[in-house]
């Protein structure tokens, strides 16, 4: 019995040691396996059950003011080759070049490059990628052909805004636009991660989630200021006016006047920025800041508001028109080459006299002319968040003679950029204080949290206030009753200047012989400004007058703008005989002397003299035959006295002020036809 229980216990004791021997065993070789061998098995492990991956997430998008999307990210597959594990070059090449849209040769000169990754083609189309995977599959083509996530662009408005956003190059990066300027905050990131793949590399286990649900944490949203309803309605009229009239360009900018936001910019032609490649490069270019020009008529707003706000002139200040001056041997006429006599500074700048505004601009003198300039943002860049920004070109006033005074205050022998037109004529509607212009609204994190807001930058003042009335007031009868009567808009109040001037030789220095630029440029409505707009139209086929051609279509932009803002007409009709402010020029006596006083010029031999054109030409009639007046807003007394003075029979209907003629002004008619004029309140 004790014999039995003691080989038990030794039998107990043999075990004890034998597991206590193995766990010893088992111990020794764990941390061997971990300390010795660690690193080494770990290594292994991780190249037979994954491998590491670049995980780029989607670029950051671009919308407008009201969150509508502009530009998108996708994300896509790319297709590589690894060279060295292909078996039969010219096997693959034959099966895959049909898939891809590409010629055997391209993808054997692909695989001749050699290594162990060569890109065959970026960013498949969907049904590609189905093919190419469904061949990989077929024919065990895993060790040699397989995909990247790369982001595609998509813009889904196609040409929209175009020339504004720009376009995005195969390796994300910004090539033009806001995606060009904004490329360092809404450039997707790629970051290097590793997978748990199946033997065919395919993600398993929480690597699926992984590799489709990274969203990036550096890239943001950039929200315009553009509007798209008013960015559509914009470039629909640029299109017809590119129809109407040929010409080589057309540029639209519509501006917020109170805050400097951009709420339109368009340019033809453009392009389309899902296959920006398809076009030539001229057509990506942003012509509103970009291109500079002769402004022409447009300009005279800046040489009106620098006299007035000199003391130089007053409103209606008498001024005896000679029909041309000569300056320093250049012979400066009015667009239609006649006297109109005497006249008051409003009628000077509603009938745009070349005379008159060339005399106002020596009494100014070059170093006041430039000086207004810069001030109102001519001759540097705005600063506007878009790459490419010219700065114009002005004169130094040192060097400055009296016919480059006069050109210059008629808008020629200069150069400025669309935009800082529309920024200067911007600030005129604002009281005379000149803002800087923005097309972005803000910029927000991946989070949703905002990075950066715009704010309303004050530039500096140009003018004063009640100066910037009264050079309001004439800008306003420019439109009722001038030579931009035709970006009038029934019911609004619309104040502007055209501009008609000759293109400055691409290529040395003169002029193109019969090529012009035609533009409007102004703002609505006149009691409290919604927007300013410019219009230009370069090198038109046919009528070349900024007031023919470019103010209708600032008329129809205004009229459908002022309706989508749900902007109230007008109390009361615009009145001709409206009162103009004399705050400014109060205290001059100097009467008609300031604008008829000699103009200096220098005793030299004077060569051919040199036509300056402006605006559209009068009609020509015989004896028999007059031109009909604008009666739109005339009361029923004064249009009796025009009619009656012209030659014409009225026939009138209801009360109050005219808004319908039944034969529109400018067409000429004989002596005693009969105009019939509806009247309303």
């Amino acid at each position: 019995m004790n014999n039995n229980r003691l080989k038990v216990q030794q039998r107990i004791g043999f075990l004890v040691v034998f597991m206590l021997a193995c766990i010893v065993i088992i111990i020794i070789r764990y941390g061997w396996l971990q300390l010795v061998q660690g690193s080494e098995l770990a290594e292994r492990m991780r190249y037979q059950v994954g491998q590491d991956y670049l995980v780029q997430s989607p670029r950051g998008a671009i919308l407008d003011r009201n969150g509508r999307e502009l530009a998108v990210s996708t994300m896509t597959k790319s297709l590589f080759v690894d060279p060295n594990n292909v078996e039969n070059p010219e096997q693959l090449a034959r099966e895959l070049a049909p898939l891809v849209r590409k010629t055997e040769e391209e993808i054997l000169e692909d695989i001749n490059i050699g290594g162990g990754f060569v890109w065959v083609k970026r960013r498949l189309e969907q049904a590609e990628y189905e093919a190419v995977r469904a061949l990989i599959r077929e024919k065990d083509y895993s060790t040699c052909l397989n995909f990247l996530d790369e982001a595609k662009r998509f813009y889904p408005n196609d040409v929209l805004a175009a020339n504004v956003i720009g376009f995005v190059g195969t390796d994300d990066k910004g090539l033009d636009g806001i995606e060009n300027a904004l490329d360092k905050y809404i450039k997707g990131e790629v970051t290097e991660t590793y997978m748990y793949t199946d033997t065919h590399e395919r993600p398993i286990l929480d690597s699926i989630f992984a590799r489709h649900g990274y969203q990036g944490d550096r890239c943001k949203t950039i929200q315009l200021t553009i509007d798209s309803a008013i960015q559509f309605i914009v470039e629909q009229e640029l299109d017809r006016a590119m129809a109407e009239n040929e010409p080589v360009g057309v540029t639209c900018i519509a501006m917020n006047p109170k805050t400097g936001e951009i709420l339109a910019m368009a340019s033809r032609p453009s392009y389309n920025p899902n296959r920006f490649w398809d076009y030539k490069p001229e057509d990506w270019k942003n012509r509103a800041v970009s291109f500079i020009y002769e402004p022409g008529s447009t300009f005279k707003t800046i040489t009106a508001g620098a006299a007035l706000q000199e003391n130089i002139v007053s409103p209606n200040q008498i001024f005896v028109d000679p029909g041309y001056v000569i300056v320093s041997g250049m012979r400066i006429q009015n667009w239609n080459g006649a006297s109109f006599g005497t006249v008051t500074f409003a009628d000077v700048v509603k009938q745009s006299l070349n005379t008159g505004f060339a005399m106002v601009g020596l009494q100014l003198g070059g170093e006041k002319l430039v000086k207004y300039a810069r001030l109102f943002g001519f001759g540097e860049p705005t600063g506007i968040e878009l790459p490419g920004e010219e700065s114009g070109i002005l004169y130094t006033p040192d060097e400055m003679v009296d016919s480059d005074i006069a050109t210059m205050a008629i808008g020629q022998s200069i150069a400025v950029t669309p935009l800082q037109l529309v920024t200067a004529m911007s600030a005129v509607a604002n009281n005379g204080i000149l803002l800087k212009p923005h097309i972005v609204k803000t910029i927000k994190n991946a989070n949703g949290s905002v990075f950066s807001e715009m704010r309303v930058e004050e530039v500096r003042k140009t003018i004063d206030a009640a100066t910037d009335k009264t050079l309001v007031g004439l800008l306003e009868q420019v439109v009722a009753s001038g030579g931009g009567k035709k970006a009038s808009v029934r019911g609004y109040r619309v104040a502007g200047k055209t501009g008609t001037a000759q293109k400055i030789n691409e290529y040395g220095t003169g002029y193109s012989e019969g090529k012009y630029i035609a533009s409007f440029c102004g703002f609505g409505p006149v009691e409290s400004p919604r927007i300013a707009l410019l219009v230009l139209i370069d090198e038109p086929a046919g009528n070349f007058y900024g007031g023919q051609i470019a103010a209708p279509v600032a008329g129809r932009i205004f009229s459908q703008v002022f309706r989508y803002m749900r902007i109230e007409p007008s109390d009361s009709p615009f009145d001709d005989d409206i009162e103009l402010s004399e705050d400014v020029g109060e205290g001059d006596t100097s009467g008609a002397s300031a604008l008829s006083k000699p103009i200096p010029q220098k005793v030299e031999e004077i060569p051919e003299p040199v036509e300056v054109h402006e605006e559209e030409p009068v009609p020509e009639k015989n004896d028999d035959e007059v031109i009909v007046p604008d009666f739109y807003r005339k009361s029923i007394r004064e249009a009796a006295r025009i009619a009656n003075e012209a030659g014409l029979i009225l026939e009138t209907s209801g009360s109050g002020f005219a808004l319908e003629q039944s034969i529109d002004a400018g067409v000429i008619v004989d002596k005693g036809t009969i105009i019939k004029i509806k009247f309303s309140p």
